[in-house]
């Protein structure tokens, strides 16, 4: 009887020490966990991370930080985790497998956050889209029309492509063109664009517009007319340049001339 209590003794003193030193694994793994989160956290918020991305990535390294401190906690009660780790492998596959696409937005959002190809309120030509960015999210861009309809782009779509930024260099190039007749005055013409140009405040001083002749047409000798705005001025300024641009031709005395035919008409005998 005695030899029988020795043995639960010793029995109870080693699983009881496993116990406790699975324990103390948890506790000090789970704070661990929580500090390295918050570390990582910080350092995308100071970064200027995206906060929605900061707080997922936050969350995903906490779960994958203690499910290794879970294994490490049964280990040491002496349970057997290769089975676990394949059963975790196995599901994480089959969730990759099944993800892919989600995956690979997100993967692509983290890059668009990275490296910064552009930022909220940029206008610009992604995935053969038009829009001012409203927001980046993990999964997807979110852009507005200029016609009011706002476009939802997967990531990956937009990494993928070629993207035009028009709004990071801070100025835009609007190019117009002009038709005079060929018996029109080319260099009253030019004089009277160049001062469209030089009277509205919002055409950059620098670099200078240009105004030169582009093309001996068919029925007309087109001017090329291309001011420097900043991309917020880009359509007001558009439409009032052609507008004045017009005015000014026909106060010049310059005719914009329009296609026209000779049409024969024959008798059938």
């Amino acid at each position: 009887m005695q030899g029988f209590w020795d043995k639960f003794s010793v029995y109870v003193m080693d699983y009881g020490l496993r116990l406790v030193y699975a324990l103390l694994i948890l506790i000090i793994g789970k704070w661990v966990a929580r500090l390295v989160t918050n570390l990582v956290e910080k350092g995308m918020v100071k970064a200027k991370v995206d906060a929605s991305l900061a707080s997922f990535t936050k969350s995903l390294s906490y779960v994958g930080l203690m499910t290794f401190v879970a294994l490490a906690a049964l280990n040491k009660l002496g349970i057997e985790t290769t089975s676990f780790i394949a059963i975790i492998g196995a599901a994480g596959l089959a969730v990759g497998l099944a993800l892919q696409g989600s995956l690979a937005n997100f993967a692509a959002g983290v890059m668009l956050i990275i490296f910064k190809p552009f930022k909220v309120g940029d206008f610009i030509e992604a995935a053969g889209k038009l829009g001012t960015v409203v927001e980046i999210q993990m999964f997807n861009t979110i852009l507005d029309h200029p016609d009011n309809r706002r476009m939802i782009v997967p990531n990956s779509k937009v990494t993928g492509d070629i993207v035009t930024n028009f709004s990071d260099l801070q100025k835009r190039r609007i190019d117009l063109v002009f038709g005079i007749s060929y018996g029109d005055d080319m260099k009253k013409a030019k004089e009277a664009l160049e001062k469209v140009c030089a009277e509205d405040a919002r055409i950059m001083k620098d670099p200078k517009p240009t105004v030169a002749v582009f093309e001996l047409a068919e029925s007309s000798v087109n001017l090329v007319c291309r001011p420097y705005v900043k991309p917020s001025d880009y359509w007001a300024v558009y439409f009032d340049t052609v507008e004045k641009g017009k005015l000014a031709l026909e106060k010049a005395g310059c005719n914009i001339p329009f296609p026209q035919r000779d049409v024969h008409l024959y008798q059938a005998k």
